[in-house]
């Protein structure tokens, strides 16, 4: 699947961009519980209040602080504030000099707090220091020496430090609520502002990740239906070079496949990988980062829920892997019979099998079904059981974040947070175990793709090619050609030699099987000998570029082929620079001139796919019109005019012997009457040469030649010939 890759290199800085916005879009879904945590510590447990770094205190309420601090201590905090009359207040920090802050106000604020309230704890803590009551006992502080106030505090201010992180900021939060107050500060409204802001940048997350997800989807959809052309192209290309032995290998069904569904459900993960598989990783890593951050105590939790995500998706893959392999192939198993059937109609009718053929198509068709439901049940087992995980760990995570939260580990929001990193972790990994429906089958149609792609052409142009002489224009020459076809035990040609000079005709006449048609087919390269060597214009034909080869040879098929569109760009087919007087004259010395005329839009007629609204006869016509309007130096005609009755036959051959007078002209045929008049006529008799002559010649010296004749022709009629 990988290799599909490359054929959207040159579109880098979509891959780029696409994975910028997918960091940026993690980022965004990342910051989201954190935010919520701080709605719930900070907005509503805290009143807006983030930490208990105090924004600004009073002078007296400072001195009392300082009073449990060392020198030092005591010197930071005064480094980062300004008295301005009474009031101190706290100027520009960095994250780390706050969170230093925090620490060195935690434990003072406990022991102010707890020495200033009139409860038991105070006053057994004065009796203890043995402090008269009603006395202040800020001020009994502030008269002794530091060194004895600090060994006095030692052992409180050691286990105050000790305390969970949450209960000492709890409680210096609630102690600068309580300050705050004192100074006549609005808390309602702070609480408010706080909520207010944290909601807006909410909010302002959740339009950058929709903004983010949307470029994404657009990006990613360019940059897969970018592959899919180029892999459609390549494909063509691959199929278009491909001589008869590889076509062997693919069935056209399976060739067609390949080029449509293959490739679409390529394209359809190719836009999945850029929106789920590159995403869920970055959601994943992230998550767990994040989770390290908030409480790291929990994190077996995560590890559980992995495992079990790992254990259900490999006991699906173990079950439905193998279908999803069967699947294209059922495809192509369905695709065959429907091309058959539509190819064979007339046929099917004829011998009333439309029956057989609709069981054909139904068991094609049931085939397919039951492997499809058979894929889709076990994946149906996926959702349910990855939605009882992720509920299940969520039970899990709040059973044990209750204890923590009672124990004083961790706040509300910490836990809510949590909970919501767990998901987004489970989330990424359920986003992928989602695309495993897709991965094995685009999986398996990328490796029928490669087959096709990385297959070699055994017919190719070579590197250094070689160019005809002028001086041996035409000449065609068969020098002891034998040929097999690949995989077969026997010869279907063996040792034929023969030379068809410039101007000449040379005909093949032969049983059926006898290797006419694949003696013809060596001479444009559409597979190569077996042994010997074929040359043309003196050259051999392994050593000619393909194009300047194929462009010498105007070659007309057994079977007649045309292509969708008109009459007029059927012949310009082999010469799409022909004028029109030259379209007429190829359709007039072809005999196809009388029907393209009595049609009411002439050579602009429509072909239908196929040539299915012409005759069998007008196909042959236009097809041997259209090699006629390449005017090429050699003429292949592949029993070309089975379909012509005897009369037209004459008249064409009669035509083309004077149009192409300087053409070679090599003619494959099953009737003795098409060669009558031919230069040379070699006669084949199980791939081998029985027979080579002029008519009259054969007729004294071949055996196999005059059988044919006098299976065609009368007595008389030989004669006469």
């Amino acid at each position: 699947m990988l290799k599909m890759f490359r054929y959207v290199r040159d579109r880098w800085y979509y891959l780029i961009l696409i994975l910028g916005l997918l960091f940026l879009q993690a980022y965004c879904d990342l910051s989201l519980p954190d935010y919520t945590s701080k709605i719930v510590n900070v907005g509503i447990q805290q009143r807006g209040i983030e930490d208990g770094v105090p924004e600004q205190i009073r002078r007296e309420s400072m001195e009392k602080l300082f009073l449990f601090m060392d020198e030092d201590t005591r010197k930071e905090v005064e480094d980062c504030y300004v008295l301005e009359g009474n009031v101190y207040k706290l100027e520009k920090t960095d994250k780390e000099q706050r969170e230093e802050l925090a620490s060195a106000f935690g434990a003072p604020m406990l022991a102010v707090a707890g020495l200033s309230g009139d409860s038991e704890e105070a006053r057994a803590m004065t009796e203890k220091m043995g402090i008269p009551a009603g006395t202040d006992v800020f001020q009994v502080l502030s008269q002794m020496p530091e060194a004895q106030r600090l060994e006095m505090f030692a052992g409180q201010m050691d286990e105050l430090k000790e305390m969970p992180e949450s209960i000492v900021s709890q409680s210096a939060v609630a102690y600068l609520q309580q300050e705050y107050e004192a100074m006549g500060m609005d808390l309602d409204r702070m609480q408010t502002e706080y909520l207010v802001r944290s909601g807006l940048r909410m909010l302002g997350m959740a339009f950058l990740i929709m903004a983010a997800a949307v470029a994404v989807t657009f990006l990613s959809s360019r940059v897969a239906a970018y592959m899919g052309r180029n892999l459609r192209n390549q494909v063509y290309r691959k199929v278009i070079s491909f001589s008869g032995e590889e076509l062997n290998k693919f069935s056209t069904a399976s060739l067609i496949t390949r080029s449509t569904n293959d490739i679409q459900q390529v394209q359809m993960l190719a836009t999945m990988i850029f929106r789920i598989v590159l995403y869920a990783p970055i959601l994943g890593v992230g998550g767990v980062i994040k989770v390290f951050q908030t409480d790291a105590s929990m994190t077996w939790i995560l590890a559980l829920a992995v495992v079990l995500i790992l254990l259900v998706v490999f006991a699906l893959f173990r079950v439905a892997m193998p279908k999803f392999t069967l699947l294209q192939k059922l495809i192509d198993k369905l695709n065959l019979v429907t091309r058959e059937t539509l190819t064979g109609i007339m046929v099917i009718r004829a011998f009333s099998t439309q029956r057989h053929e609709e069981e054909r198509f139904e068991e094609a068709n049931s085939n397919l079904t039951k492997t499809n439901l058979f894929v889709n049940r076990v994946m149906t087992f996926m959702m349910p059981t990855m939605m009882l995980i992720m509920n299940g760990i969520t039970v899990l995570i709040m059973y044990s974040g209750s204890y923590a939260v009672d124990a004083g580990r961790m706040q509300v929001g910490n836990m809510m947070a949590f909970i919501q990193y767990a998901m987004q972790i489970i989330m990424s990994f359920l986003m992928i175990t989602m695309m495993s429906i897709m991965i094995p089958r685009a999986s398996v149609s990328a490796k029928r793709i490669n087959e096709v792609l990385e297959t070699e052409v055994s017919i190719h142009s070579p590197r250094e090619a070689e160019k005809a002489g002028e001086g041996e224009k035409g000449l065609v020459e068969f020098d002891h050609v034998s040929f097999a076809y690949p995989g077969a035990e026997e010869k279907v040609l063996s040792d034929v030699s023969f030379k068809a000079e410039k101007g000449q005709t040379v005909a093949f006449i032969g049983s059926t099987g006898s290797g006419k048609s694949t003696l013809v087919n060596l001479i444009p390269r559409l597979f190569d000998v077996t042994e010997g060597c074929v040359r043309v214009d003196g050259v051999d034909v392994r050593q000619m570029d393909l194009k300047d080869l194929r462009e010498k040879i105007g070659f007309v098929p057994q079977k007649g082929v045309l292509f969708s569109g008109t009459i007029d760009s059927n012949i310009r087919y082999g010469r799409e620079d022909a004028t029109e007087e030259e379209v007429q004259q190829a359709a007039r010395i072809a005999q196809a001139w009388d029907f393209i005329e009595e049609k009411p839009e002439g050579t602009a007629s429509p072909i239908a796919q196929g040539g299915t609204n012409v005759s069998g006869g007008q196909k042959q016509r236009l097809s041997i019109a259209r090699a006629v309007a390449k005017k090429p130096e050699i003429y292949v005609f592949d029993d070309s005019f089975s379909a012509l009755d005897y009369r037209t036959d004459v008249a064409l051959r009669r035509a083309l012997k004077s149009a192409t007078g300087d053409a070679t002209t090599l003619i494959v045929a099953q009737r003795i009457s098409t060669i009558l008049h031919a230069d040379q006529i070699l006669v084949l008799d199980e791939g081998r040469i029985a027979g080579k002559g002029t008519h009259k010649e054969l007729l004294k010296t071949c055996d196999v030649y005059r059988q044919i004749a006098m299976s065609q022709l009368s007595e008389e009629e030989l004669a006469n010939e």
